[in-house]
Parts: structure tokens; C-alpha cells; sequence
């Protein structure tokens, strides 16, 4: 393997790892950051001319860790405090070197979703830290100002290093509490990515495997936190589609009308794995309904239809933990799906004046568009169509809805 190969690898595979372990003692994400970047281009030098080392982690720890000390060395800070970042820096050393040294990541999740962080940069937070991901290619994905977003995360670092935010994994009473954010960071990159479906943005792209390698490093934290299981069953079930989503012009193509055997069938079996992992816990989540719905769906792949009272039942469900509109307009789609188009339009349209929100959201116009149409309530369609079009901005969708439309 050459020596760019085994960087980016050990990047892949050992950055989040590195970090965490670096910042948990120094509680300094940002200087620990420095560090190993400098110790991966130290590595770009020394590996092509002295060869790959038998473990690129361990040098790139040692490198890293050299860095902090000369660092902390350097400081302009008083000598207590300088002190204290040696002894952090000590332990570091003590933690590497037992049984290859602990793995932090999990503690560095929870660290990037602590109440002191705002909401709105976790995910980022977490992205960068975990995953090594630039500010730049963030900000991109999340369609902000690359400065707007660096500024977001330095001040987030910063409340880190200065609230003495730990970055222990907390105790399992506290996961309740404090496990919902690091799983809602974790899936908003998910559906960062996931709304690039043939990846033709070059800053999405990749955002949802991204997601599912947390998702990963999750699952092998904490294994018997069902609620990590059903995230990652729910994203794979999800990504598993991701081939049939567009056609070969790229237009749109409505789940109900995707080509099954496009369809990853071991992803699917993995999710589907995983799912019921989570369920012999007996503590049912959001993301384990969430990921039983996307199940639910798959069985047409097997049976020809969908499992519609699955679905149903499951959405109301939802709707009830969350006390989710988005949840209950679904359950209204297959309300339509199970009952009629009637009993659907019925539901759905109760909810637009239950949850006034909802007729801000394309989805909502949509099936009220469809489902007018199969009444034969053409005008009311066409009004519909006209509502959804104005709130989408993907072109795929927009040319479908308008072809929906033109067709009545």
C-alpha cells in the first residue's frame, strides 16, 4: 500500500479514534485537531521515504502527542496550566498504551452533544471531530458561508475547552437524557446526504455513508442501546434505495414506483438484522418505529405490496410518541393506501387545520394533490399540484409534480 493510501486509511479508520482519545484529556478539541493534522502531514513526508509503519495508528499518536507537548511547551500560559496539560498529556500516553489504548469516540459524540452546545452545531460539531470533515465541505452541505460555519464550530470548541464539558461516556440512567441528541446529529447528517440522491453535489456526496460510518462507531460503542440499532437499520434501509430513487434520465421516481430489484438486498438484510436486535430490548424508539416502517416497505420486494396495516398502525404510533405532524400526515398516506383515497383525504385535510404548519410543507399539498385526483376532484388536484410545486426546490421532483399535474 503506498504511503497516501495508508494515510487516507488510517485517516478513515483512525481519526475520530485519535482525536477523541488526544481531547479527552486535554479538553482542547481544536489544539488536538492541530496536532494531528500536523502529525498526518508529518506523515505524508517521513512514510514514502522510511516506508508505512507496522501500525499508522501508533505513529500518528506519537506524532500527535509530540506535537500537544511542544505546543503546550510553547504557551503563553501560566505554568499551572501548562503543567496540567502535560499531566492530561501523560495520561494520553498511560491510555494508548493500555490493551492499545481505549476508544474515546463515544464520549467524544456525547462531548459534541452536550446541552452547552447549541443544537444547531452539533451535527456539524460532530462531523469534524469524528470524521475529520472540513468546515468547508460542512458549510456546504449544510448551504451556509464556509467563514459563517467556522466561526459556529470554533465558538462550539471553545464552550467545550471552557465549560469543562466531559468527555466520558455518561452513565446509562443519563442516556435517555443525552443519547436522543448524539442520534439526531447523527441522522441530520444522514438526511443531509440523503437529499442528493445521485450524489451530483460533490459537497453532499458521500454525507449519508459518512452518517452511517457514525452510525457504526455507534452501534459498536453501544450495543445494546436499541435506539442506536434502529438509527442504523433505518439509514440502511433508506440508503439500500438509494439506486432506485432516479431513473436513467434522473427523474424522480416515487417509492411506490421503484424498479425492487434495484434494491441492495444485503443492506437490507443488515438493517433488517439490526432491527430486530433492537427489538429483543423491549423498549421501542423513534428510530426503531422509523426503521420498522422502512421494513414494512421492503416487503414488496417479497410479496409484491407493501405491508399498508403495518405501515399504518406504525405511522400512529409515531405520531403519538412524537406528537409529529409529518408523522401523522404519513399515517394519513397510508390510511389512503389501506381504506381508500377518501379516508386518507378526510385525514389529511383534518390535519392541515389542526397543524396550520403543515400547509407550508410540499409533502402535505402532494397527497392532497393525489388523492384529489382519484376522487375525481380535478380542479382541487390541479390547485394542489400547483401548492406543491411552489414549496420544492429539488428539479426532479418539480418536473414529476408538474407531469402529475399536466396529466389530469
Amino acid at each position: 500500500m503506498s504511503a497516501a493510501a495508508a494515510a487516507e486509511r488510517a485517516a478513515r479508520e483512525s481519526y475520530g479514534r485519535l482525536l477523541a482519545l488526544l481531547a479527552a484529556r486535554t479538553r482542547d478539541v481544536a489544539a488536538a485537531e492541530d496536532a494531528l493534522a500536523e502529525a498526518f502531514a508529518a506523515a505524508l513526508t517521513a512514510w514514502p521515504r522510511a516506508g508505512v509503519p507496522e501500525s499508522p495508528e501508533a505513529w500518528l499518536f506519537a506524532a500527535a502527542k509530540r506535537k500537544l507537548i511542544d505546543a503546550a511547551r510553547r504557551a503563553t500560559t501560566a505554568a499551572e496550566g501548562q503543567a496540567q496539560i502535560l499531566r492530561g498529556i501523560e495520561e494520553i500516553e498511560h491510555d494508548m498504551a493500555a490493551r492499545d489504548g481505549p476508544d474515546r469516540r463515544l464520549g467524544l459524540m456525547f462531548a459534541c452533544a452536550h446541552p452547552a452546545i447549541d443544537p444547531s452545531v452539533r451535527t456539524p460539531l460532530m462531523l469534524q471531530a469524528v470524521l475529520g470533515l472540513s468546515a468547508e465541505r460542512i458549510a456546504a452541505a449544510f448551504l451556509l458561508e464556509p467563514a459563517a460555519m467556522s466561526q459556529r464550530l470554533v465558538r462550539a470548541k471553545k464552550k467545550i475547552r471552557e465549560s469543562g464539558v466531559a468527555f466520558d461516556v455518561p452513565s446509562p440512567d443519563l442516556w435517555p437524557s443525552r443519547m436522543g441528541a448524539v442520534l439526531d446529529a447523527i441522522y441530520a447528517a444522514f438526511t443531509a446526504g440523503w437529499a442528493d440522491p445521485l450524489g451530483a453535489d460533490s459537497e453532499r456526496c458521500g454525507l449519508a455513508q459518512e452518517a452511517i460510518w457514525l452510525g457504526r462507531v455507534l452501534v459498536s460503542q453501544a450495543p445494546e442501546e436499541p435506539e442506536a440499532l434502529g438509527l442504523l437499520a433505518l439509514m440502511l434501509h433508506l440508503e439500500a434505495r438509494r439506486p432506485a430513487r432516479r431513473d436513467a434520465t434522473g427523474g424522480f421516481v416515487p417509492l411506490d414506483q421503484q424498479d425492487t430489484a434495484l434494491w441492495e438486498i444485503d443492506v437490507q438484510r443488515e438493517a433488517e438484522t439490526l432491527l430486530r436486535r433492537a427489538s429483543t430490548h423491549g423498549r421501542a424508539g423513534r428510530y426503531q418505529l422509523e426503521a420498522a416502517i422502512q421494513s414494512a416497505h421492503a416487503e414488496r420486494a417479497k410479496r409484491g405490496a407493501p405491508d399498508w396495516e403495518a405501515i399504518t398502525l406504525l405511522y400512529t404510533a409515531l405520531g403519538e410518541l412524537t406528537g409529529s405532524p409529518v408523522a401523522r400526515l404519513n399515517a394519513a398516506a397510508a390510511l389512503a393506501q389501506r381504506d381508500g383515497a377518501a379516508a386518507g383525504h378526510a385525514a389529511a385535510e383534518a390535519l392541515g387545520e389542526t397543524y396550520p404548519a403543515l400547509r407550508a410543507y410540499q409533502p402535505y399539498w402532494a397527497l392532497l394533490a393525489d388523492l384529489s385526483a382519484k376522487l375525481g376532484r380535478t380542479q382541487a388536484a390541479r390547485a394542489a399540484y400547483d401548492e406543491a410545486i411552489a414549496r420544492e426546490h429539488d428539479g426532479a421532483v418539480i418536473a414529476f409534480l408538474a407531469a402529475r399535474r399536466d396529466a389530469l
